[in-house]
């Protein structure tokens, strides 16, 4: 891609960058949707090289990003995370880290801290080590996650503690509840397990919350639960099951906002750019590639991602398209849908299935027009 581009104005800016730091962790975790390698302590690291990813960040600026988000694979993995972490801080970008916690030190949680408006989300599954251990895959992960958020509290941060709902850990939501309030995390967000990757296996055995209990556990961590706690709690499930309430809190900042489809960008481990971690495993969600191709190029240009402006919400399918909710929830999210359909517009599993069984909300489904 070579052609000079017109600086013509963005009608959607890249407000932010998913950088996908490496496609290995160093856990084994039975439900996640990446499906990043295992990778020992003798190993070197396949991380995201520190020129290409100060070269992305030159290039993203023009196009209006202020924001990045680290992930990965395990993104405290990266042999370089202290010094990316300088450069983000330097450059004065709102900073989020999503990580497993068990590598975060007090030098990391300090360099985090130091970043602008910068936000940190740990994986705990459980209350206690046990359960949480046999969902990571890796005995001492849940002491040292907690470890972890320590750090990042004493660092002066309020860390998010996200929970991933299954059979083994849904008794322990009000005990992991008490035990953020303990560590001094801000909030807790209960995640719906999904039928991607590892996730797909669990709900094939059985090991996966059925959909009524799911929207029930939804109602209850909404109403009674959170009136208990001085924590943001979310149940990350469709607006379409939530308040309006909760709504106006997602708007606002509860942790159970959409992802914002149509301003990011994700940078997978070799440069890659991507529609986000979902293009480690689906070719066809990859745009180009970083010190190859112009950033500018791949997002006013690469195919799908007009595909996407020019067709969310309105081309979506099943009850999504027949949700009023649509514009707000944009299917939820359009990388799940496709991973599991091959289709771009396809419905979100979750609410499908819930009109399948009849517990979709009749309130949010657009009335059929009179012939």
């Amino acid at each position: 891609m070579t052609r000079n581009l017109p600086k013509e104005p963005l009608s959607f800016p890249l407000g932010e960058l998913y950088f996908y730091l490496t496609d290995a962790c160093n856990l084994r975790c039975r439900h996640c949707w990446i499906e990043p390698h295992y990778l020992s302590s003798d190993q070197a690291v396949p991380a995201l090289d520190r020129d290409l990813f100060v070269s992305i960040l030159d290039e993203a600026g023009p196009l209006g990003t202020t924001a990045v988000k680290l992930t990965g694979g395990e993104p405290l993995l990266h042999p370089g995370i202290g010094e990316l972490l300088s450069i983000i801080g330097n450059r004065r970008l709102r900073l989020s880290v999503e990580t497993n916690g068990t590598l975060c030190t007090p030098e990391l949680a300090a360099a985090i801290a130091a970043c602008e408006q910068p936000f940190a989300a740990v994986s705990l599954d459980a209350a206690e080590a046990e359960t949480h251990d046999w969902i990571r895959g890796k005995a001492g992960s849940f002491d040292a996650a907690v470890r972890g958020i320590r750090n990042l509290v004493a660092a002066g941060m309020r860390p998010q503690i996200i929970m991933t709902l299954m059979q083994r850990n849904r008794d322990q939501m009000e005990a992991l509840v008490r035990l953020a309030e303990s560590l001094g995390a801000g909030s807790v967000k209960f995640n719906v397990l999904q039928p991607t990757a590892r996730g797909r296996q669990m709900h094939a055995s059985g090991e996966t919350i059925d959909l009524n209990e799911l929207i029930s556990l939804g109602k209850w961590v909404d109403g009674e639960l959170a009136s208990t706690t001085g924590l943001t709690l979310c149940f990350h499930q469709p607006p379409a099951f939530r308040s309006l309430g909760k709504m106006f809190n997602a708007a606002t900042g509860d942790g159970c906002h959409s992802c914002g489809v149509l301003r990011i960008l994700g940078v997978l481990a070799d440069g890659s750019y991507a529609l986000c971690g979902i293009g480690e495993t689906v070719p066809e969600m990859v745009f180009g590639r970083a010190g190859r191709d112009s950033l500018r190029e791949v997002w006013l240009h690469a195919p799908l991602l007009k595909q996407l402006r020019e067709g969310l919400p309105e081309k979506l399918q099943g009850i999504c398209k027949d949700c009023i909710l649509k514009h707000l929830c944009m299917g939820s999210c359009i990388a799940q849908n496709y991973y599991r359909q091959r289709d771009l517009w396809a419905p979100f599993w979750y609410c499908e299935e819930a009109r399948r069984k009849g517990l979709f909300p009749e309130t949010r489904i657009r009335p059929a027009k009179a012939s």
